[in-house]
C-alpha cells in the first residue's frame, strides 16, 4: 500500500474504497489501530497526496461502537486539518434495493467548499425482493423441480454475506448464526456450489457465485476474478452497488455545483 504514490492523481473528484474491516468488527476482536490491517492512516495519507473534491470509505458497523469513539475522532481532525468536512451514516443495503441485511458504516469526506451541497440518500420508498423472488430463475436454470415450492420458503431477505479472508477456510455462507438464517430460507449455506440445482435434487441447495452476486446488488454480466473461493471472497466483501450508487449520486451533486469535472 505505502508504495503507491497519490500524488500523480492530484485534484481527481472522488477518492473511495472499502478500508478492512477486521479491525473494527467483533469477529476480528476489534483490536483498532493496534491491528496490522488497519488501513485508515494508508487512506489518510492517499487523501493528503491526492487531495480530491471527496472521499467515501466504507467499513462495518462496529466501527460505530463507543470503544472507537476516539479512533472516528481522530479521523475526523485529520480530515478537516485537509480541508474536508467529515461525516458517518450507518445505511442498510435493504433501504436501497438489496435484497440483504447488510447495515455498513460510510464514511463521507467533501472539500470544504462544496460540502454545503451534499446531503445522504434517503432510503427507497419499496421494498427489496424476497431471496425466493431474486434467485427463482437462477435456482430453476437445470430445471429443478423444487425451484418454485424453494421460492415460497425464501421469503426474507438474505442475512448478511460473509467473504471471509486467506485465513478462513472455503467459501460458506458465514458462522453458525448465518448459517441457521440460511437454512429458514431453505438454503444450505455450508458451501457454495458451481451450477444449480439437477431436474431431480432433493433437500436444501446451496448457492452459487453468481446467486451471491445478485444478492449483493451486483448485475448478471459482472465479471470476477479466480475460482469459485477467490470470486466468492470478492463478492462476500464488497460493499453493494446500489448503496454505493445511491451515496454517490449525492456526492456528485455536490460537486455538480461548481461543475468540476476531473477524471483520473
Amino acid at each position: 500500500m505505502r508504495q503507491f504514490d497519490g500524488r500523480s492523481y492530484q485534484g481527481i473528484d472522488l477518492l473511495a474504497g472499502g478500508v478492512p474491516c477486521p479491525p473494527f468488527s467483533k469477529a476480528g476482536k476489534q483490536l483498532g489501530a493496534n491491528d496490522e490491517r488497519d488501513l485508515f492512516p494508508e487512506a489518510i495519507r492517499l487523501v493528503d497526496e491526492c487531495r480530491p473534491q471527496a472521499v467515501m470509505l466504507e467499513n462495518v458497523r462496529g466501527l460505530l461502537d463507543a470503544v472507537f469513539d476516539d479512533y472516528r475522532n481522530k479521523v475526523e481532525k485529520q480530515l478537516k486539518k485537509l480541508g474536508y468536512v467529515p461525516g458517518w451514516r450507518l445505511l442498510n443495503a435493504s433501504d436501497y434495493g438489496v435484497s440483504q441485511l447488510r447495515p455498513r458504516v460510510v464514511f463521507v469526506g467533501i472539500r470544504k467548499d462544496l460540502a454545503g451541497g451534499f446531503s445522504w440518500p434517503d432510503p427507497l420508498k419499496t421494498e427489496p425482493p424476497t431471496v425466493g423472488e431474486l434467485l427463482h430463475d437462477l435456482l430453476a436454470a437445470d430445471g429443478w423441480r423444487g425451484a418454485d415450492r424453494w421460492r415460497e420458503q425464501a421469503n426474507a431477505i438474505a442475512p448478511t454475506l460473509v467473504g471471509g479472508s486467506k485465513k478462513h477456510g472455503g467459501p460458506d455462507l458465514g458462522p453458525t448464526r448465518a448459517k441457521r438464517a440460511w437454512a429458514a430460507l431453505g438454503v444450505d449455506g455450508m458451501g457454495i456450489w458451481d451450477d444449480a440445482p439437477p431436474r431431480d435434487f432433493v433437500g436444501m441447495p446451496r448457492l452459487t457465485t453468481r446467486m451471491t452476486a445478485r444478492i449483493q446488488g451486483f448485475p448478471d454480466d459482472w465479471q470476477f476474478s479466480g475460482r469459485k473461493t477467490a470470486a466468492y471472497r470478492q463478492i462476500g466483501n464488497a460493499f453493494p452497488p446500489p448503496v454505493a450508487a445511491a451515496v454517490a449520486r449525492q456526492i456528485f451533486a455536490a460537486l455538480s455545483v461548481k461543475r468540476i469535472y476531473k477524471v483520473a
